[in-house]
C-alpha cells in the first residue's frame, strides 16, 4: 500500500469519527454516569466492536446488508431499541458520589458496560454498509488485499478507540467535578438522554 493511500485513509477516518454517533454518545453517557474509569469497560467494547464490523463488512455481510431493506430495518430498529432501553435504565438509575477517586463501577457494571459498548458498535447497520463502500476505495487491485485489509483495519480501529477515549475522559473528568447528589442525578439523566436520542437517530438512518 502506498503512504499516499494510507494517509488519505487516516484523514477520511478522522473526519468520520470527528463527527459523534450512537457509539460516542454510548461512552459519554456512561462517562457522565459512571466516571471517567468506565473508559476502561467501554473503550475495548468499542475498539472490538468496530473490529468486528469492518471484518463482517469485509467479507460480505455489509453488501448483504444493502442489498436487502428489510434486514437493514430490522437490525437497525433493534439496535435503535436497545439504546433507548439502555438510556431508560441509566435515567432511573440513582446516582452516587465517588469516594477517594475510586471507580463507583462494580466489575458486574463494567461488563454490562463492555457488552452494551460492543453491540452498539459492532451491530450498527449503518457502520456496516458504510465500510462496504468506504475502505475499497482506499484498496489498490493490483495488490495483495489482505494485507492492505489488515493495515486499513487496524488504523481504523486505533483511531477510532483513540477518540472515545477522549471522550471517556473527558466526559468523566466533567463528571468528576460534581458532588452533590442531586446534580449528579442531572448528569446521569443527561447522559440518559443521550442514549435514547441516540436510539431515535439510529431508528430514523437511512441505507
Amino acid at each position: 500500500m502506498l503512504l499516499e493511500t494510507w494517509i488519505a485513509f487516516t484523514l477520511a477516518s478522522m473526519t468520520l469519527l470527528a463527527i459523534p454517533g450512537p457509539t460516542v454518545l454510548l461512552v459519554v453517557s456512561y462517562a457522565l454516569g459512571h466516571g471517567k474509569r468506565s473508559g476502561w469497560a467501554t473503550v475495548p467494547g468499542v475498539a472490538l466492536g468496530d473490529f468486528t464490523a469492518m471484518t463482517v463488512s469485509l467479507l460480505g455481510a455489509g453488501a448483504i446488508l444493502a442489498a436487502s431493506a428489510t434486514l437493514f430495518t430490522a437490525l437497525k430498529l433493534v439496535g435503535a431499541v436497545y439504546l433507548v432501553w439502555l438510556g431508560i435504565k441509566l435515567w432511573r438509575t440513582e446516582p452516587q458520589l465517588e469516594q477517594a477517586n475510586k471507580d463507583i463501577a462494580t466489575s458486574k457494571s463494567k461488563s454490562a458496560m463492555f457488552w452494551s459498548a460492543y453491540i452498539v458498535t459492532a451491530l450498527n447497520p449503518k457502520g456496516i454498509v458504510f465500510f462496504v463502500a468506504f475502505v475499497p476505495q482506499f484498496v489498490d487491485p493490483t495488490a495483495p488485499a489482505l494485507n492492505q485489509f489488515i493495515i486499513l483495519e487496524v488504523t481504523f480501529v486505533a483511531l477510532a478507540t483513540a477518540t472515545v477515549t477522549f471522550w471517556a475522559l473527558f466526559s468523566g473528568h466533567m463528571r468528576a467535578r460534581f458532588k452533590r447528589r442531586k446534580t449528579l442525578q442531572r448528569v446521569n439523566r443527561t447522559g440518559a438522554s443521550f442514549l435514547i436520542g441516540a436510539g431515535v437517530l439510529t431508528a430514523t438512518i437511512q441505507r
